[in-house]
């Protein structure tokens, strides 16, 4: 008796008899019971209440227990519930026809008590096994749903509005939260600053990683702008900072930084190992953005060479990550 354990049962049968029986033989065992006396208030419980086991009767007025244990497996606060079959029907073709309509298991009556108990044991043992993976997912779901919602606050709600110019972007990551990130903003002297990037691995680790990433190119090109130093070099600090303090996480990001001259349309650009963007000029011809430098993070002391185009009417640029 020491591994016996106990639950929540359901007793679905016509006959106050076995009613009675079976209650008073499970609560001796120290399990709860709910009685029913036929199938359509068996239903009725089940679907309001919690139960761990569900004991049906097949031959029952107004619901018979086929369609009990048919309505029981297509509902969804149901369908989990273990359903035993206890009947005097012994025909192959109806235990064949209860185990395929998701029925654990089926005895005939009169049945063996510990054979019962057995079935009931099991039962119990394999519901709260899924149970408690139930419960590791829906964990894992919070927190999934959690570092999306943190994701997406590192993420620019809006985008700057400038006459002459179009600035759209889109987010769709692979998984629930994944490495990928973006920004644009005006510095004080109202040059524009976009950056796309991307750490090496999908997941709640890459969208970690691309937090501190995206944060610290931010800040250290605001902090550029304020001490009148070139903002582009936050590409060198970033790595710098990563390259020497979280080394052994082995972890990289590839980022595209570009700045404008909003009036000129001249841009200054750091490629530190992103795929190559685009600039789709107005004539239709195409110009690579090609790599200045390593992926961030990888090599401490790394160089970025800072390069330059123009972006004129008609022009589309387009970043990208894979």
């Amino acid at each position: 008796m020491a591994d016996q354990l106990t639950g929540r049962i359901l007793i679905i049968d016509d006959s106050e008899y076995n009613r009675s029986l079976l209650a008073r033989q499970l609560e001796r065992r120290g399990h709860s019971t709910v009685t029913a006396a036929h199938g359509r208030q068996g239903l009725e419980y089940a679907q309001r209440e919690l139960f761990d086991v569900i004991l049906l009767d097949l031959m029952m007025p107004e619901m018979d227990g086929f369609t009990v244990l048919d309505q029981l497996k297509h509902t969804p606060q149901t369908h989990h519930i273990p359903v035993i079959v206890i009947s005097a029907i012994n025909e192959i073709d109806d235990v064949v026809r209860c185990i395929e309509a998701g029925a654990e298991d089926y005895l005939t009556k009169p049945f063996n008590q510990t054979l019962l108990y057995a079935k009931i044991n099991a039962c119990l043992e394999r519901k709260r096994l899924r149970d408690s993976e139930q419960a590791y997912l829906n964990a894992i779901r919070y927190e999934l749903e959690l570092g999306r919602r943190t994701q997406a606050d590192f993420l620019p709600t809006s985008l700057p509005q400038l006459t002459g110019w179009e600035i759209t972007a889109a987010f769709v990551p692979a998984r629930d939260v994944a490495g990928d990130f973006y920004d644009a903003f005006l510095l004080p002297d109202q040059r524009l600053v976009c950056f796309v990037g991307d750490v090496c691995d999908k997941g709640v680790g890459a969208a970690l990683f691309m937090a501190l990433t995206r944060s610290l190119l931010r800040a250290f090109i605001e902090q550029a702008a304020a001490n009148g130093t070139d903002p582009l070099r936050a590409v060198a600090m970033t790595n710098e900072y990563i390259a020497r303090h979280h080394r052994a996480s082995r972890t990289f990001s590839t980022i595209f930084c570009i700045m404008f001259e909003p009036k000129s349309g001249l841009a200054q650009y750091v490629n530190a190992g992103h795929p190559e963007p685009l600039i789709i000029r107005a004539d239709g011809s195409v110009s690579h953005l090609t790599t200045t430098g390593p992926a961030v993070g990888w090599i401490a002391d790394a160089c970025f060479t800072i390069e330059t185009t123009t972006l004129r009417a008609g022009d589309i640029l387009f970043a990208y990550t894979d």
